[in-house]
């Protein structure tokens, strides 16, 4: 960045401003049950780093990886917005690998292809580090119905979201970690 153009500095703020707009993009999901001021993408986020982070130190999995991809997974939703594993289709996906494209297109060459293989090994879900943080990203949304359980929303309409986050969790570690969380529900 020190040795950047006027121009390839802008694109990097560009980058960083389109990022930024995940503060303000609210979870679909939370909002078709009517939580009021439910958390945004960047939070949503935030708290999947944290548990990547955690959980490839304990299994010696690639760190840096894994925050990376954790980081960018939901990028795309930065230009079209969220949208609910039921609402995806061919058009939504391709909307998203454009999206992508469109935003690391501002980035430095080398950062650009080393950030969109990340993210594309995410999309593909084949390595251990994208396993990992596709069923993480499942943990943190039951995490996060479990909160809003706390402030009093009705359990019934977050069941939904808990059953994906069971149904998707595969990994026995993981498995426990997600029931000794849902324990808390009771």
């Amino acid at each position: 960045m020190e040795n950047g153009t006027d121009s390839e500095l802008q694109d990097i703020i560009t980058f960083l401003r389109t990022s930024g707009t995940l503060k303000q993009i609210q979870r679909t999901g939370w909002v078709d049950i009517g939580i009021n001021e439910p958390e945004s993408v960047a939070d949503h986020t935030f708290l999947t780093t944290v548990l990547c982070m955690l959980y490839a130190d304990l299994k010696k999995l690639d760190v840096t990886k894994m925050l990376k991809m954790a980081l960018i997974h939901d990028l795309p939703e930065a230009i079209i917005g969220d949208f609910m594993p039921s609402q995806k289709n061919a058009k939504t996906k391709k909307d998203e690998k454009n999206a992508i494209c469109d935003i690391l297109n501002l980035l430095p060459k080398k950062q650009r292809a080393e950030y969109y293989a990340i993210w594309t090994e995410y999309q593909q879900g084949k390595t251990q580090e994208a396993k990992a943080v596709r069923q993480l990203d499942k943990i943190e949304m039951a995490l996060q119905a479990k909160e809003y359980e706390k402030m009093g929303h009705d359990k019934k309409c977050l069941e939904r979201f808990v059953n994906s986050a069971q149904q998707f969790t595969e990994w026995v570690d993981l498995k426990h970690l997600l029931d000794r969380i849902l324990e808390e529900r009771k």
